[in-house]
């Protein structure tokens, strides 16, 4: 028997397993944040009212009560906004897991603030990885600056904002 004939007749049988999906209900406004890196955690299950990630899928915006998933992300701003304000952080890629009961991890290689971002250098780089892709290299060193550029094109596009 298929593993989606299964399922199907055990929905049958035991509506009350599987349970129905609706909309959130706004039981607890805050989410518990986790960010982190393999270095250190930049956010430790700290509450915040909103999360918007550059997923892989689109942009999202996280809240409370969230639907559980996994989300691939690409380069881009990572937003945590606080009931004080707001913090941009610019990451290269990585993982971000929505839990239930209000709980968002996100897994990344690299993270820095946005503001720690020169745009010249940005710029000088993006130039500098953007020959070296179009270049005479090897293929290695040619796919190494194509997702370098592809990195500085994400982040010059971030500061533009």
């Amino acid at each position: 028997m298929s593993s989606l004939r299964i399922l199907s007749s055990v929905a049958r049988r035991a509506p009350a397993v599987l349970g129905r999906r609706g909309y959130a209900e706004a039981v607890n406004d805050k989410l518990r944040l986790s960010f982190v890196l393999p270095h250190k955690a930049l956010f430790t299950a700290q509450e915040v009212v909103q999360v918007n990630i550059p997923a892989e899928s689109g942009d999202m915006g996280i809240l409370a009560n969230h639907v559980p998933s996994i989300e691939a992300l690409r380069p881009g701003v990572v937003e945590v906004i606080e009931q004080t304000g707001s913090q941009k952080i610019f990451v290269s890629g990585g993982f971000a897991t929505v839990h239930p009961n209000n709980k968002l991890t996100i897994n990344v290689i690299e993270a820095a603030p946005l503001e720690d971002f020169s745009p010249e250098a940005v710029r000088a780089n993006l130039a500098e990885a953007s020959k070296i892709a179009s270049g005479n290299g090897t293929e290695e060193e040619k796919t190494e600056a194509r997702i370098e550029a592809d990195v500085y094109e994400a982040l010059q596009h971030a500061l533009a904002k």
